[in-house]
């Protein structure tokens, strides 16, 4: 199986197995760690809207606590219709939470809203203007070590 499917398999296994049946809006995620390992999570949803936290952060978490690199990550809501689901790009926090492993790592995006139907691109090309850049003594991506000084 390829690897991508994978990731994004094992993210819909994290929703359905969470949320057995729910349509409402709630979302899992997994990301590959180097090793090949998968890590998943799902969204932290609080009555107060301050408290909840993004679907990838549990994974991106686990991961940046292990010391282990990620390498790719997918997000997963349920579709509009029953037993269908949708990848989700991931939003903006996120995309910072995953520079911390550079511009190479890949993230599942939806070919077209609403669509089961999705792709893989490198945090480049979501966003090809990271502001870190401004900070780094050669304009390039900050690495691993200058994200946590």
């Amino acid at each position: 199986m390829d690897p991508n499917q994978k990731l994004v398999n094992s993210a819909i296994e994290q929703l359905r197995g969470r949320w057995p049946g729910a349509q409402d809006s709630v979302a899992a995620a997994a990301v590959a760690l180097e090793d090949g390992q998968i890590l998943t999570s799902v969204s932290f949803d609080n009555f107060n809207a301050a408290a909840t936290l993004c679907a990838e952060a549990g994974a991106v978490a686990a991961a940046y606590s292990l010391g282990k690199r990620v390498v790719a990550s997918a997000c997963v809501t349920n579709g509009t219709e029953e037993g269908t689901y949708q990848v989700l790009a991931p939003c903006g926090i996120c995309q910072e939470r995953l520079a911390v492993w550079g511009p190479d790592v890949l993230a599942a995006v939806p070919v077209t809203a609403g669509k089961s139907t999705w792709e893989m691109l490198p945090l480049r090309a979501l966003n090809p203007y990271y502001w870190a850049t401004s900070f780094t003594a050669d304009a390039q991506w900050p690495s691993v070590a200058e994200h946590g000084e």
